[in-house]
């Protein structure tokens, strides 16, 4: 009968809980903070090598978890082995010889009585070789495949067995870590048998910081820790295999409860801060609003509703707005500036690119302008001498609205009044980032934060990844958008996709051709911008092709996207520079080259670009070569939907969170044993116990994150 553990509903919460309080809850014992060069074996160029994976003390150790296990329980006999599995073998050495071909190896005949088995070294020395003595006993363990003259292992594991040394069979499964250069499994292994043997040594170690829901059947932290370091040999290796092992989920658990409440403790800290309060209503949001060639959807209005709310409280607002491409996020961004406008404060409008940031200046300056308001520029390549007049202007209060990229919070910048700052495409920006504005902020008050970005986040993403931040969702797109056909092709179809993109030139649309890169690259298989450019100006003469890439100075681009927007270009050569900040209603067509290559958030936002105007669009992805089976995956899930949510989900589940926020730099989201995607199910009880810590033992919330969090809760001391 397997263990029991958390089934796929969170109901083994409680309603009632009592904290675990004594006198380790601020910090774990002495034993845990030890630094691993006091273990035996480990100096100091060893401790060097175990710091790169992030282990420094014996507590870091015991939280690096297997990610797989290996079961070196029994022997199996020769005849018994299967290709592709792994097994321990034992037996006694036949010959051994050195076999010269396409690469010299070392083979070592071995013969258990049941059958032979080959062991293969494809790197290997004269000593190495001299060791395997005929008749000499061995025991190994890897994998089994099917070589010339019958089964073999290459460069298994193995020892020489006596009667006192059998290393490779164990009476607990074997665990399987992440390593590093220098740090091989055994003696991660060994390392840790000394680490563990200490822990079960000592009575008060891995203090519990949850709640105590004594109703659930989680062990406790300290022998969740020691059963996936040991996991007996009669566990159940499919709830391992799974993540779904009592011991497992216990980690889990605490792992995801530990983020969240990193972020929330941030966002309570936020809310001592004070903030301006706004009027909630002025004649500039009326009469911007009717000065639009277009009616607010349902769902923009009740967005614009609650950032109104949020700005009219004297509490800093920190709201994301998540909206697909083209559901109007810029508008609603227009909204919220107004209203800080209207009550005497600055707005900054920060970007991830020039691009975008130029076309966020573009749409505010033509928006402003009938209202009176003053507008400004800021990017790190501006002239010396722009900068330094935009610069005075703002610190002086003229400029009312800053837009500009993350040279907007270096430290000559300095605002007469900022009461708001709006961030576009959040997940570009680490969070030191977004909070070093803080530091902009008027005498005793911080701006209000608007976040938006075009990336649907999943659910259960922006539950973990955002939980300092309110949510709203622009889930209507506006009357007349398009719905965009997508169709996958092979590159061997090139010329049918070159005369498509001729017929629609001719009948007055105009054409995307994407390529990932921008010059040819002898590591990818990849059609360089440049060299598309040139071959579609030859295979399409009649038309008036543009070039835009990132190498591109500035100037250049937004000339090239200009004359696009004025339709002096037909066709559009572009890296993925074009993935946000370029409207054009004319364009209809859109071509992907090796699309397989780039992500799915990716190709959705590149294939937003069309499907803007009154007519029907298409996005053409082509790929190259075989298709791997992720890139099927994701080419399909682009070609049935053009929601956004149901291809983020999709791009959570290839990806992962890390990949799908940008935040493998962020720090956030480096789990160790949690998954989002596979544990979402666990979001309902985190939040819960979340709720339950503040209440009852806020004391254990900085040691719980402190455990888990190597940077605590510094990242929010910007």
């Amino acid at each position: 009968m397997s263990a029991p553990g958390i089934t796929s509903s969170p109901d083994f919460i409680q309603p009632r809980f009592s904290c675990i309080i004594n006198h380790m809850t601020q910090t774990d014992s002495a034993l845990l903070t030890k630094p691993i060069s006091n273990l035996r074996g480990i100096g100091p160029k060893s401790a060097e090598k175990f710091h790169k994976l992030g282990i420094f003390s014996l507590n870091d150790l015991f939280f690096h978890l297997p990610y797989r296990y290996e079961d070196r329980t029994q022997v199996t006999p020769v005849r018994q082995l299967l290709a592709g599995t792994s097994a321990v073998v034992e037996g006694k050495i036949i010959s051994n010889e050195i076999k010269l071909g396409r690469r010299r190896s070392l083979l070592v005949r071995i013969s258990d009585g049941s059958g032979f088995l080959t062991l293969r070294f494809f790197h290997f020395s004269k000593n190495q070789q001299d060791s395997f003595s005929k008749d000499q006993f061995i025991q190994c363990y890897g994998e089994v495949r099917r070589g010339p003259n019958g089964f073999e292992i290459a460069h298994p594991e193995y020892s020489f067995n006596t009667d006192d040394n059998k290393q490779l069979t164990r009476d607990h499964l074997t665990p399987v870590y992440h390593i590093t250069e220098g740090v091989h499994q055994p003696a991660i292994r060994k390392i840790l048998d000394q680490a563990l043997t200490l822990l079960m040594s000592a009575d008060d170690e891995l203090t519990d910081l949850l709640p105590d829901h004594s109703q659930n059947t989680l062990p406790d932290l300290k022998s969740a820790i020691l059963q996936l370091h040991r996991p007996a040999a009669e566990a159940n290796r499919q709830q391992l295999l799974n993540f779904k092992h009592p011991a497992q989920q216990r980690l889990i658990l605490e792992e995801l409860l530990a983020h969240h409440l990193s972020l929330k403790t941030l966002r309570n800290k936020t809310r001592l801060d004070d903030a301006p309060a706004f009027k909630k209503q002025s004649a500039l949001n009326d009469q911007f609003i009717e000065q639009l060639p277009f009616e607010l959807t349902n769902a923009q209005q009740r967005v614009i509703n609650e950032i109104y709310q949020n700005q009219s409280a004297a509490t800093p607002m920190l709201r994301l707005v998540q909206g697909d491409v083209g559901s109007g996020k810029t508008v609603v961004a227009m909204a919220a500036a107004l209203q800080a406008i209207n009550s005497g404060w600055q707005v900054a409008v920060m970007a991830p690119t020039e691009t975008l940031a130029e076309q966020h200046f573009q749409n505010f300056t033509n928006w402003a302008r009938p209202l009176n308001i003053t507008v400004g520029w800021l990017t790190g390549k501006l002239k010396r001498s722009l900068k330094n007049a935009s610069l005075a202007s703002l610190a002086q209060g003229e400029t009312q609205l800053m837009v500009g990229t993350h040279a907007l919070f270096q430290d000559q910048v300095k605002y007469a009044r900022l009461g708001l700052v709006i961030i576009d495409e959040q997940h570009r920006f680490g969070v030191h980032q977004r909070l070093a504005l803080k530091e902009k902020s008027h005498q005793d008050t911080v701006p209000h934060q608007l976040i938006m970005t075009a990336t649907p986040i999943p659910r259960t993403l922006a539950m973990s990844a955002y939980a300092d931040l309110d949510l709203s969702i622009i889930d209507e797109l506006p009357k007349g958008r398009q719905y965009i056909d997508t169709i996958v092709l092979p590159e061997s179809r090139r010329e049918q996709i070159i005369q498509r993109v001729s017929e629609a030139c001719k009948n007055g649309r105009q054409v995307y051709w994407v390529c990932p890169l921008v010059e040819e690259s002898e590591f990818l298989d990849a059609q360089a911008a440049e060299n598309t450019a040139e071959n579609l100006q030859q295979a399409l003469t009649e038309l008036r092709i543009g070039l835009v890439h990132g190498r591109m100075k500035p100037e250049q681009k937004s000339n090239v996207i200009a004359a696009f927007k004025n339709n002096e270009i037909d066709l559009l050569v572009a890296t993925t520079v074009i993935e946000v900040g370029v409207d054009v209603p004319n364009a209809s067509l859109m071509i992907i080259e090796n699309a397989e290559r780039l992500g799915l958030s990716q190709l959705h936002q590149l294939r937003g670009r069309v499907g803007r105007g009154s007519v029907k669009s298409n996005c053409v992805l082509m790929y190259g070569g075989k298709l791997s089976k992720v890139g099927r995956e994701r080419l399909a899930i682009m070609r049935e939907t053009n929601d956004g949510f149901a291809i983020a989900e999709k791009d959570l589940e290839l990806r992962g969170p890390g990949e799908l926020l940008g935040t493998k730099q962020t720090g956030l989201l480096q789990l160790r044993v949690a998954d989002i995607t596979r544990d979402q199910y666990l979001f309902p009880v985190v939040e819960k116990l979340a709720i339950q810590m503040f209440e009852e033992c806020p004391e254990n919330i900085e040691p719980l994150i402190n455990r888990w969090l190597k940077q605590g809760l510094q990242y929010g001391n910007v």
